[in-house]
């Protein structure tokens, strides 16, 4: 444990002229407070949602026209939905340095990072051709999408407890 105050210290001390920039524009305490939940329940509930449906439309479908359509959807919204959830990964780790809190010891922030792990592990898949078309290789991408945003969902439980206990 005394390992990961080290580390947490240190990333507070690299965040916090970043922080203390942000907070010179005297933003509303709502604002750095639930701007980041906010922000990210959009990116996750909205587009997750839409790159989960798309996705598994893309999969299941019988018509080819139709499986092509979700697939291209697919393909458009979960790069978009990726860059967001790391950028709003930043933000809420900014938001946090900003309050005072804790950075590494919330049930949320190790969900996030798990999330964001899971996610990075299927754009990799995907900018492989999905192992060259192996059906097994896009198996396990939509399964570990699929489990990527159940995680999010749980992260965002554990965001609202966080937010409420802060």
């Amino acid at each position: 444990m005394l390992r990961g105050i080290t580390v947490g210290m240190a990333l507070r001390e690299y965040l916090e002229p970043i922080a203390n920039w942000f907070l010179q524009f005297d933003l509303p305490e709502p604002v750095v407070h639930w701007g980041h939940p906010v922000m990210m329940a959009i990116v996750v509930f909205v587009m997750g949602g839409a790159a989960a449906y798309a996705g598994w439309q893309g999969r299941l479908a019988t018509n080819v026209e139709i499986a092509v359509e979700q697939k291209q959807a697919h393909a458009k919204i979960a790069p978009l939905m990726y860059l967001f959830i790391v950028m709003g990964a930043s933000g809420g780790i900014l938001s946090l340095v900003m309050q005072g809190k804790p950075i590494l010891e919330s049930p949320h922030f190790w969900t996030g990072m798990g999330a964001i792990a899971l996610l990075t592990t299927n754009a990799l898949i995907a900018t492989t051709k999905f192992g060259k078309n192996n059906p097994a290789v896009r198996s396990a991408h939509a399964y570990i999408g699929s489990t990527a945003l159940v995680l999010l969902v749980a992260h965002a439980f554990l965001g609202a407890q966080l937010g409420l206990s802060i």
